[in-house]
């Protein structure tokens, strides 16, 4: 866990009527959200607070919201929430830089399905004033995208597998587009997520028919040595173990997704004689974050990536066990919900 998570504090009662109280959503048990009235906070001198806007909701909340999490990451009851779009409300007196007003994505912020939160300045970045709301809260999943990319080492030589065109997915995509690869081949289990795939960039795109489908079983025809780069961006942790059976020898493997539970054996006998190179995305240094959450925002705003076009729903927060639900029905062809805290 990053040194400069903000968690939001966690008091909470049913009394919204007592001065100073913010409506927060509560995870009180595994599928079960509600409402609750928490204490709107107060930015230390060196802190910010930011009245949300927007927020979306990530494969870490879904994972959150199933139970799977171990007791060491959440226990219950809990607050979830961290992809904000919003402005900031109030800066503490020793912060310079920073004013009210300024439109902001946070990053590393937990607990946002909330009216407000309070954070450190390392926590935001500022957007433009015109850009529009809906589009900003994504932009906390750059940095991990643009390390991930980074880390791949892609070149115009190479040959790119991304599995899953969820919402990283279709990120992910885009930004390995700009890498040049010599084939950014993409799978998926739905084809309207495919179609964006392919319009973002993937030389092609390949139909999953079962999400317990083995890639390979799909691919080993066209690829029957596999890729040199591989990359799940599914929530499952088995993704990992079948990136693995992907990778032809000398492959990197690098895990942008896989944050789920898994239940799959992993062959690492495999890693050591095909000789893959498996590595994580988050970036290790602040520095690191900081700049790739720069990088980021300037790719949005001039037009090189889209994080608007695959949101499908927006609901009140009053309706945020409906919001999970949405999110959580595998039949659906819904990408990606943003739940408005305003509303």
């Amino acid at each position: 866990m990053p040194t400069k998570m903000k968690v939001a504090e966690f008091e909470y009662s049913d009394d919204f009527s007592r001065p100073g109280t913010q409506r927060v959503a509560i995870l009180e048990q595994p599928y079960r959200m509600r409402l609750a009235a928490a204490k709107i906070p107060e930015p230390s001198d060196d802190e910010i607070r930011i009245k949300i806007k927007y927020v979306g909701i990530c494969g870490s909340d879904l994972e959150a919201f199933r139970g799977t999490r171990k007791p060491e990451f959440i226990t219950f009851p809990a607050r979830l929430g961290h992809e904000v779009a919003g402005w900031i409300d109030k800066v503490g007196k020793n912060v310079r830089g920073l004013k009210t007003g300024q439109k902001v994505t946070c990053r590393y912020v937990w607990g946002a399905y909330a009216e407000y939160i309070v954070c450190t300045p390392f926590n935001v970045q500022v957007v433009p004033d015109n850009f529009d709301m809906k589009d900003i809260s994504l932009i906390e999943i750059l940095p991990g995208v643009l390390h991930a990319a980074e880390l791949s080492c892609c070149d115009s030589g190479r040959t790119v597998l991304i599995t899953g065109q969820g919402v990283s997915g279709l990120v992910l995509t885009q930004v390995l587009a700009l890498y040049s690869p010599r084939e950014l081949v993409v799978t998926d289990t739905r084809d309207r997520n495919l179609a964006l795939a392919k319009k973002y960039g993937a030389s092609a795109c390949y139909k999953i028919p079962h999400t317990d489908t083995p890639t390979m079983e799909v691919l080993k025809e066209d690829y029957p040595e596999g890729f040199d780069i591989v990359i799940p961006c599914l929530l499952e942790g088995g993704s990992v173990a079948d990136a693995i059976n992907c990778g032809r020898t000398g492959a990197k493997i690098v895990l942008y997704g896989g944050i789920g539970v898994c239940r799959q054996e992993l062959d690492f006998f495999k890693v050591h004689r095909m000789r893959l190179e498996i590595l994580s995305t988050e970036p290790k240094r602040d520095i690191d974050m900081y700049r790739f959450f720069k990088e980021g925002i300037n790719l949005v705003v001039d037009g090189l990536i889209n994080t608007g076009e695959f949101i499908d729903r927006i609901v009140p927060l009053s309706k945020i066990q409906e919001a999970f639900d949405l999110r959580n029905d595998k039949t659906s062809d819904i990408i990606h919900i943003l739940v408005d805290v305003e509303q």
